[in-house]
């Protein structure tokens, strides 16, 4: 079987590191890293664990940016969002979960064009 590594886009990884500045003061930033890590290791245990997003949802800048052609969500606390691509690298051992966001729920519905209530 594939070894499947997460990681983490500058963008992604820039949301990261932001929780993890206010996550020993703030209960709802600890409890959206700790629902990272455990979407983190029940991806690399089964990479199509997220939702698929239909292929026409796919934000442009992700198609452009990325050349993404896949798309999966994950819901986190609070509803926030943790959006994946799966690739295959260049050999053929190993799939990569590359984590392109980690967004609110107002982001999120922001950047698929979902209306706000």
């Amino acid at each position: 079987m594939k070894q499947v590594r997460v990681i983490f886009s500058p963008e992604a990884e820039e949301a990261y590191n932001k929780l993890n500045e206010v996550a020993a003061d703030s209960k709802i930033e600890r409890s959206i890293l700790n629902a990272i890590e455990k979407k983190k290791e029940l991806i690399k245990a089964n990479p199509h664990y997220g939702e698929p997003i239909a292929k026409d949802k796919i934000p442009f800048e992700y198609r452009q940016k990325y050349g993404v052609t896949n798309l999966f969500w994950v819901e986190l606390s609070n509803f926030w969002r943790m959006l994946y691509t799966l690739t295959n690298n260049e050999t053929e051992i190993e799939i990569i979960a590359f984590v392109l966001d980690i967004i609110d729920h107002e982001k999120y519905s922001k950047k698929f064009g979902y209306k706000s209530h």
